[in-house]
């Protein structure tokens, strides 16, 4: 027998697959669409236009913005629109330091590398970069999944680096239990994606409170304490208004990252 709690944590992984799923379809099609705008344009403005299909760091070129969601394909081979994964630069034995700091205080995220490699290297390339500076934090849920969502410079859930990472760590929270999903505890950092593996890009989220999710979303880093009480902190405020519903959309008590800096142990 399926009890009331179970049922409404079960509806609310599945609508957090459903948003996910409808998001990657509305980014496909305006992907297509800038690409062939880039294609028209490319006379006239042939570096912007190609930079914006590439997907440019907005650091690179300030008239340009991010291009293609980092989560765009489901594998992390580079297509025509999409670059390829940072070349590797980090100590695969080290430990990493993930630091935001921003209006809510400064937040600290151990990493590791010998577990997430990828994504430490990923996120090391990104901070150097100042991809994540002048940022915020664009979708909080509190509602059976407790999570404040971040790393996406145009604050819409859809931009990104412009290429993918493969998925890593996925055992590290135990075997999936009968329903398909594993606890994320509080304090847990992971990857967001768009429901299809090896789609990650720059986006994570924060989980403020433990939450049930399929092991498909890679786990890559422990907040520290004084980060967990601003997110909880951030939760009690709720949702703003406008957002997906009342327990999912841009959280009322913004998040806005000043800079992130990834530093070696």
């Amino acid at each position: 027998m399926v009890s009331k709690d179970q049922r409404q944590r079960q509806l609310a992984r599945e609508k957090f697959l459903r948003q996910q799923q409808r998001r990657e379809a509305a980014r496909s099609k305006a992907r297509t669409r800038n690409i062939v705008i880039a294609s028209v344009l490319a006379v006239a403005v042939l570096g912007s236009g190609a930079a914006y299909a590439a997907g440019a760091f907005k650091s690179d070129d300030k008239s340009s913005t991010a291009g293609a969601d980092a989560s765009a394909s489901p594998s992390p081979s580079a297509s025509a629109s999409e670059k390829p994964e940072p070349k590797m630069t980090v100590d695969k034995k080290a430990k990493y330091t993930f630091t935001l700091k921003t209006n809510r205080g400064a937040m600290a995220i151990a990493m590791d590398a010998a577990k997430t490699p990828h994504t430490v290297n990923s996120f090391k390339y990104l901070a150097d970069k100042g991809f994540f500076d002048k940022t915020k934090c664009h979708r909080l849920t509190t509602e059976g999944i407790y999570v404040l969502q971040c790393g996406d410079p145009e604050g819409t859930g859809a931009g990104g680096p412009g290429y993918t990472i493969p998925d890593e760590n996925l055992k590290a929270l135990g075997k999936a239990g009968k329903d398909g999903s594993v606890t994320y505890p509080a304090g847990t950092v992971a990857m967001a994606n768009t429901g299809q593996a090896h789609t990650g890009g720059s986006q994570f989220f924060l989980v403020y409170k433990d939450s049930k999710l399929p092991p498909s979303y890679t786990p890559f880093g422990t907040l520290d304490a004084a980060g967990l009480t601003a997110v909880k902190d951030v939760a009690k405020s709720g949702v703003a208004a406008g957002g997906q519903s009342a327990s999912d959309g841009a959280p009322k008590k913004g998040v806005d990252v000043t800079t992130a800096t990834v530093t070696k142990n």
